[in-house]
């Protein structure tokens, strides 16, 4: 439940003109260092302990077991470029709280854009309407602060990258993917970044704070020959500096996205029917994730939802598989210090070698199960409540060479990206479009494949890998959006190179 709709501040230009976002007064004035990240919400906002003291109190007023608050102010801007022109920029500030009440395995939630004291403690009231009852003890007098790691430093913020920098880098990209390949008709290109500050403050004693960055530089690209248009995209970014954008990863962006969409112009029809598949490294992961991943986010089983609802300690693979979802790998798209209840950012072992050992944890499901959350609460924004979400889901490498791997497949489907899917949380039935794969003919990668689907089931897909390589590669973009109840987080995902013995390819016909 929430009292107020949300309010966005944007700032839009038209072709050429500059893209506008308000800092807070603290950061013009000290100079926007970005190791400062204590005490921001208290220097820019007013919220300190004795507020927060009230609020909380204020939440488990009519007996809630527990209550947070999460603040938030979100900085992000984009510019785009078509037709080699500046089309769009704008910003966005986001920025607020919600408060969060818990009774059992129900929750009350509250937010407000206001973070004034009469508008927190309104919102509050909301929250702590899940309860009925006499008042709970009143919050901690004081909180301490998780170790946390820092994952993604900056070098600047942001909000001090100059829009021509931004500008600039983006011409760049579309002049070079002209430049590429003759058949280039048309390039769009993108630049996004987000700089989020949160501040997470819970009845139990946690207080911890977070700069969250994000950035990715996107390019779509249409060629075209003898009357026939192919179109593929890419993107690159992550939780980075700015400096991250070097020389050599456009050239890397433009060679991947030019490529992909020339190559479709040789591409064919798969045979249709049951057959081999080997998923190559990286971003093919994003089948672990929707297919596989989301079966073990523990509020799914908790509901008896998920098939792997009954499954702990009980083999879902071959020993060969171990999987991990991750919020410590530097710089990642899926990467936290800490997740939105404050509980900070750590890897977290799901399969081992072929065992379910752990599902992903909130605080809320983690209590039910009698563990330790593990660091997997994860929200869209203030306006939404926790819910157990991936971070960066990946399978670890295993004894085989890719070589190997291909060489063992006398005919099958070769996938090197996919897009567009649909999974049955439940059941785990999926369906996922092709978008980059060749022939498996002989052992041998032979003709690039189109206009082609893969359907299957996740825990069944699982149990089929039967050869797994030592390539494992993570997704390197920043676009990476997983949707769930609503709300959508950024998220990365990997893979090594392996082999589903079996999976219903839906091509031409046999």
């Amino acid at each position: 439940m929430s009292l107020m709709t949300r309010r966005s501040f944007m700032k839009t230009a038209a072709a050429g003109a500059a893209a506008l976002t308000v800092l807070p007064r603290g950061l013009r004035a000290a100079g926007a260092a970005p190791e400062l990240m204590t005490g921001y919400f208290e220097r820019e906002f007013g919220i300190d302990d004795t507020l927060c003291r009230q609020v909380l109190a204020r939440a488990l007023g009519k007996g809630g077991d527990y209550a947070d608050l999460y603040f938030e102010h979100a900085l992000n801007n984009r510019l785009v470029l078509e037709d080699g022109k500046v089309n769009r920029a704008y910003g966005e500030v986001l920025l607020g709280v919600g408060i969060r009440t818990v009774k059992g395995d129900q929750i009350g939630y509250g937010f407000s854009q206001d973070l004034t004291a009469a508008a927190m403690l309104a919102a509050a009231e909301v929250a702590s309407t899940i309860a009925s009852g006499r008042g709970a003890a009143a919050p901690l007098g004081g909180w301490a602060a998780p170790k946390m790691s820092d994952r993604y430093p900056l070098t600047r913020l942001y909000g001090k990258v100059p829009l021509e920098e931004k500008r600039r880098l983006v011409q760049t990209v579309n002049d070079a993917c002209f430049a590429r390949s003759p058949l280039v008709t048309k390039v769009n290109g993108s630049i996004y970044d987000e700089q989020k500050r949160i501040l997470v403050v819970t009845s139990d004693g946690t207080k911890a704070e977070d700069l969250q960055p994000l950035t990715y530089l996107g390019v779509s690209v249409t060629a075209e020959r003898n009357g026939k248009r192919e179109r593929a995209s890419w993107n690159l970014g992550g939780r980075r500096d700015f400096a991250y954008y070097t020389p050599e990863v456009l050239d890397e962006l433009v060679r991947t996205a030019v490529d992909r969409a020339v190559i479709l112009f040789e591409a064919r029809q798969p045979p249709a029917g049951e057959m081999p598949v080997v998923l190559g490294p990286g971003i093919t992961g994003i089948l672990l994730h929707e297919a596989i991943g989301h079966g073990m986010e523990a509020d799914f089983n908790r509901k008896k939802v998920s098939t792997y609802c009954t499954m702990l300690g009980r083999k879902v693979a071959e020993p060969e598989v171990t999987i991990i979802d991750d919020a410590t790998e530097p710089n990642l798209a899926g990467s936290l210090n800490i997740d939105d209840e404050g509980t900070p950012g750590q890897r977290t072992v799901l399969v081992d070698r072929g065992i379910l050992t752990s599902y992903m944890h909130d605080n809320i499901s983690a209590r039910h199960y009698g563990v330790a959350p593990t660091g997997n609460g994860r929200r869209e924004s203030y306006q939404h409540y926790v819910l157990p979400r991936m971070r960066n889901t990946y399978m670890l490498p295993g004894p085989a060479t890719p070589e190997e791997v291909i060489r063992s497949v006398p005919r099958g489907l070769y996938i090197e990206d996919v897009s567009n899917g649909q999974v049955s949380i439940g059941q785990g039935d999926f369906a996922f479009y092709v978008s980059q794969g060749r022939l498996i003919e002989g052992g041998r990668l032979t003709a690039p494949v189109k206009d082609v689907n893969i359907m299957g089931n996740g825990p069944k897909m699982l149990a089929s890998i039967t050869m797994v390589s030592n390539d494992l590669a993570m997704y390197q973009g920043g676009a990476g959006q997983c949707g769930k109840g609503g709300q959508g987080v950024t998220v990365g995902f990997g893979l090594p190179t392996v082999l589903v013995k079996s999976m219903t390819v839906g091509g031409s016909k046999a």
